[in-house]
């Protein structure tokens, strides 16, 4: 287990980056910091001279900018893409959850668990029966493997995740603490013509997760009622998002938190779903299509291209929609005005009609 902190001097880094320093190389570098914090022992990164105008003022320790970027006051490393650069310090200074390997003593393994001999499975996590676990996969402490569960290769299972019976996970895939993977979908209908109460629909289907998959924090995806729950390859869900029963979301598509598909609905490749979106059950969404944040689909969506608003329509639409409704306020008053003149001029026409006396 590491306890100790990561530190490279600025010389180091800029060999591991391959980029040029300018600035003393034995300044040591502690932690990576958002541009603009204070932090004489940090690193950022600045692409514009506003980013790094602030982390001038700021006095960090150096700033990754693009080749080329002078910066009198301030160490710099340079390089050819500084975000990507930033990317792989934040990597390098990335600690994962302790782990120590093999199977921890008070573990609850079920003897027709099948569990390859490189996982690792943490204090007090539970694998039923029948479930499989592959090479190099983690299972943290208190998490839950359920009956029938196909967990791949090199996949995280965090503390106090839970999968239910049948879930199967891809290669390199993420499930984050709380996440709760097959859950019952929900289904309930009346009990007859008297609609005295509602009967729960058993769910039995399974959940499908594809490789390189990562569900954030107390999400939830639901088992199908038949059939299966999909979530492609590549496919990233944020923390607290709610995938319905029977849904299908194709490959690399990204929803950010706090959105919801209702059952049976599908969401296509290459998505980006905003926060706070809801998509009704049955709903089609097709491929390459942007939700803007709390945007609700109530219908299909067949054509690419950005969305926004509840019903959703194409970004530009709703856009003129929201400019027209600014100004519902001076039209009401306009129209009241015509309708008051073109009342008048009703009446004064109908005065010059009246028979003279």
């Amino acid at each position: 287990m590491e306890t100790t902190k990561r530190a490279w001097t600025l010389g180091q880094l800029a060999q591991l980056l391959n980029g040029t320093l300018d600035g003393p190389a034995d300044r040591l570098i502690v932690r990576p910091v958002p541009a603009g914090i204070s932090d004489p022992a940090g690193i950022t990164f600045a692409e514009s001279p506003e980013y790094l105008s602030r982390a001038i003022r700021a006095d960090v320790g150096a700033v990754l900018v693009a080749r080329g970027t002078t910066s009198p006051g301030v160490a710099t490393i340079q390089t050819d893409h500084p975000r990507a650069a930033f990317g792989r310090v934040l990597a390098m200074f990335q600690r994962p959850l302790p782990l120590a390997p093999g199977i921890h003593p008070t573990a609850v393994i079920s003897p027709d668990a099948i569990i390859s001999p490189t996982a690792m499975v943490g204090p007090y996590a539970v694998v039923e029966r029948h479930a499989t676990i592959g090479d190099g996969t983690k299972i943290y402490s208190f998490a839950y493997v359920g009956e029938g569960c196909s967990i791949g290769k090199n996949v995280t299972i965090n503390p106090h995740a839970v999968l239910y019976q049948d879930v199967t996970v891809g290669d390199r895939s993420i499930i984050h603490a709380g996440a709760i993977v097959g859950a019952d979908g929900f289904g309930f209908v009346w009990n007859g013509p008297d609609r005295a109460f509602r009967v729960k629909v058993p769910q039995v289907g399974t959940v499908e997760i594809g490789s390189d998959v990562e569900i954030g924090a107390l999400t939830a995806v639901d088992r199908a009622t038949a059939g299966s729950t999909v979530l492609g390859q590549g496919v990233k869900l944020d923390n607290l998002v709610q995938i319905g029963h029977n849904c299908k979301i194709g490959e690399h598509t990204v929803i950010a938190g706090q959105t919801a598909m209702g059952g049976s609905s599908e969401a296509g490749r290459r998505n980006d779903i905003g926060g706070h979106v809801a998509i009704t059950d049955h709903v089609k969404v097709g491929d390459n299509v942007i939700l803007a944040g709390r945007t609700g689909v109530t219908n299909d969506i067949d054509e690419p291209g950005p969305y926004w608003g509840t019903p959703a329509r194409p970004m530009g639409m709703a856009k003129r929609i929201i400019a027209v409704m600014q100004r519902l306020p001076e039209m009401h008053r306009t129209i009241r005005d015509l309708e008051n003149r073109l009342a008048k001029l009703e009446q004064k026409a109908s005065d010059s009609e009246q028979p003279c006396k």
